[in-house]
């Protein structure tokens, strides 16, 4: 809060690059589906802009720049980075914690890149983005939340001002034209400011090492294992689609070791029936495949999660991304 003031009165300067930077960020400390929005910005932009990602790597073992390339560990570039080079392998992901020096050595690697994504860095204003995504969860608005540690917090709720584009994630499939006309009025967008809202749609099932798909049925017992900081929409889900389930909820960013591996064997073991599996998410399973042998034999299943705008909003924001980088690249 203190570095952002001192960033607001031009104690510390911000720095700007020639090209889009594209920065997806939030005003608490997670849960809000940042992951999944780069994931969506990606797949929108790359089939016409050379893209690239650039992330802390929260929690990874290393430090300093490193780009991702096919010997990489979520240990060495951190899981969220991992996921994104898993599913793009064309996508050039960088890590490092200081994005401004870490852009020039990503550009210096891939002189071909058009545009860059940021990962979580909305509080980072090292970086002066060309477009800022804010993401707020619709079941905890930064406007109703509290600072830490009474509340999820960890920017000053002004700070909104700076975004472009807010997006209320997680929504209700049932929210209304009221509600999210009362919401927008709540968060008083400025002038220059779009609001756009989505939810989550779950993808299908996939083993963890390659087995066939699994589809839930009312009759599957779930044992939920979750390393994200907010898994009440994936609870939500299973509450609506499958018999029963129960979850082991580990820290947000947490490395497994052999010990949970045995924990979350014995959990399952206990669960009675014949239909049960154990259901985690992409973020999660990138921590999980080093245990490759002991869950190959597990019906460890992962799915993929992904955001859906609502009100008929996607072709309104993929316009606005888009026309970003393509005004931009006029203006150069």
């Amino acid at each position: 809060v203190v570095r952002s003031w001192l960033y607001d009165k031009k104690y510390f300067q911000s720095v700007s690059f020639g090209l889009p930077v594209i920065c997806v960020g939030n005003l608490s400390v997670g849960g809000t589906g940042k992951s999944p929005m780069v994931e969506y910005l990606i797949e929108m932009l790359k089939s016409n802009f050379k893209v690239a990602t650039l992330s802390r790597g929260y929690k990874r073992k290393t430090k300093g720049y490193a780009l991702a390339d096919k010997e990489s560990t979520a240990l060495e570039i951190g899981d969220e980075p991992m996921q994104f080079h898993l599913k793009f392998p064309d996508v050039p992901v960088a890590v490092g914690e200081k994005r401004n020096e870490a852009i020039p050595q990503l550009l210096h690697d891939r002189g071909e890149t058009q545009a860059i994504i940021l990962d979580d860095a909305f509080q980072h204003r090292q970086i002066k983005p060309g477009l800022n995504i804010l993401l707020t969860d619709y079941n905890n608005l930064f406007t109703r939340d509290f600072y830490l540690p009474a509340g999820d917090l960890r920017d000053l709720k002004a700070n909104y001002k700076r975004a472009d584009i807010i997006i209320v994630t997680k929504c209700n499939t049932r929210v209304t034209k009221k509600e999210s006309d009362d919401i927008i009025a709540e968060i008083k967008p400025l002038n220059n400011q779009q609001i756009f809202f989505t939810t989550l749609d779950y993808g299908q099932m996939y083993h963890i090492t390659g087995k066939p798909d699994f589809v839930l049925t009312e009759n599957t017992e779930v044992l939920l294992v979750s390393g994200i900081a907010n898994p009440k929409s994936l609870q939500q889900m299973l509450e609506k689609n499958c018999k029963t389930y129960s979850m082991i909820h580990y820290p947000d960013h947490h490395i497994f070791t052999i010990d949970d591996l045995k924990d979350i064997k014995n959990k399952f073991q206990t669960m009675e029936g014949n239909n049960k599996i154990i259901l985690s998410t992409e973020k999660d399973a990138v921590r999980l495949t080093k245990f490759k042998s002991a869950v190959h034999e597990l019906p460890l299943f992962i799915i993929p999660i992904r955001h859906r705008f609502l009100f008929d909003g996607a072709e309104q924001f993929n316009r606005l991304v888009t026309n970003f980088i393509k005004d931009f690249k006029k203006a150069g």
